[in-house]
């Protein structure tokens, strides 16, 4: 089990383009020239002939439509914040596939959220299947999560990379398209010409950081089998009876989170919200904590918050400088997260007892305490704290999280008015 979420290294390097340094907690490599190992994987999006991998796309995807039109021809998981509108745009639009939506419901949901879901079942005229697991079996795995290992993401990681597959089995559809490999387009994971799937080795080590399951069950802890049985990846044999498999759209088409959001903008009305802990307004707008509170765990634990993921993507595409880059991460790194009431109501908690297990979490190797108890990083960063908020490149804000200016976790949200 991958119990050490961080590797701190006798030396932390940074790369000399964009904001990552070894620290990484997928992994980066930096090389004789400074240059990380993600920004050297982005160079290939100016060598590839995407034309030709477009067909390959073509090509693998014609053996996969369902003829007699009684099943499905794919499965596209999708939520209410990300990349669901292009994936839909690419699978339906482009290649003419007929795509069961799959979404997992992960209670934090806002009311935008639940209006870009509604938005994108109507404009795409899709079926969709929601899995909805008991609240109680939920909060009881996000205290155990946060407790062990200072994470309350893990079910929606968790829940959202195992429907899909689970689906895929039951309803005997061996296809499942995904937008873009994190590990490829952050750190250079692996080459585009690899074209790497989905497998569930991936999903335990990166996107769950080591925990399936049933490793979360203990004999000191109160979670039991009907709290987790939801969660688990079918075993070998059912996806090899199948032949399930899940590819990337990224290994076929040149990806560029800003740019495509905006065609979605355009074309189907995709809304949008800002966050005061990072300057893109497009990404997870369908929750309230992913830039929140699971953005300053993520920050404790590995220095690395979600601004610094989007200045770096931003700086690989040309669109801003270092500097640039740089004044945008002390600006917005500095803000606390906002909605920690409604997760301390939803909970069950007080905002002293949260603060006290978060910071438990904190990875000492990489934060110290001063004289007067305030925390600080020890690691050497070029960031530094702005006051005011710096030029930038312009992001289309068309929406809010809330409606009436209220905010509420909308916990079941089927449709929208």
């Amino acid at each position: 089990m991958i119990g050490a979420y961080l590797n701190i290294m006798t030396e932390i390097k940074s790369c000399k383009r964009c904001l990552y340094n070894s620290n990484h907690p997928l992994g980066i490599v930096i090389d004789d020239e400074g240059i990380c190992s993600g920004c050297r994987i982005h160079e290939e999006k100016d060598t590839l002939d995407w034309k030709d991998r477009w067909l390959k796309l073509e090509k693998l995807v014609k053996n996969y439509k369902c003829r007699d039109k009684t099943n499905y021809d794919c499965i596209v998981p999708v939520s209410g914040g990300m990349d669901s509108y292009f994936i839909l745009y690419i699978v339906k639009e482009k290649l003419g596939l007929n795509p069961l939506l799959v979404t997992y419901n992960k209670y934090w949901n806002t009311p935008l959220g639940i209006r870009n879901l509604a938005n994108l079942r109507i404009k795409f005229n899709c079926d969709i299947l929601t899995q909805n697991v008991n609240p109680r079996s939920v909060k009881r795995i996000v205290k155990t999560t946060l407790r062990s290992f200072g994470s309350i993401y893990w079910h929606c990681i968790a829940g959202q990379t195992v429907f899909p597959v689970q689906i895929a089995v039951r309803k005997k559809i061996p296809l499942i398209i995904w937008g873009a490999h994190q590990g490829m387009e952050q750190v250079g994971m692996f080459s585009h010409e690899h074209e790497v799937e989905m497998t569930r080795r991936y999903r335990k080590d990166h996107d769950l950081m080591g925990y399936e399951a049933d490793d979360l069950l203990s004999d000191f802890d109160v979670l039991n089998e009907r709290d987790i049985w939801q969660y688990r990846y079918p075993e070998d044999e059912e996806i090899n009876s199948i032949g399930v498999r899940g590819i990337y759209l990224n290994n076929f088409v040149r990806w560029d989170p800003k740019a495509q959001h905006e065609l979605m903008i355009k074309k189907y009305d995709y809304e949008t919200s800002k966050f005061e802990r990072t300057f893109d307004c497009y990404d997870f707008v369908d929750c309230y904590n992913y830039m929140n509170l699971h953005d300053l765990l993520k920050f404790y634990k590995t220095g690395i918050s979600k601004v610094t993921d989007h200045a770096s993507r931003e700086i690989r595409h040309g669109r801003l400088s270092r500097n640039q880059a740089l004044g945008l991460v002390g600006y917005h790194q500095q803000f606390n997260p906002n909605y920690l009431d409604l997760f301390c109501e939803w909970l069950g908690v007080s905002q002293r007892s949260l603060q006290y297990v978060i910071d438990m979490h904190r990875n000492k190797d990489i934060w110290e305490q001063n004289a007067n108890r305030n925390w600080k990083l020890k690691i050497k960063s070029d960031v530094k704290v702005q006051n005011e908020f710096p030029s930038r490149e312009s992001f289309i804000e068309n929406s809010s999280f809330s409606r009436n200016n209220v905010n509420e976790y909308i916990t079941i949200g089927k449709g929208y008015p």
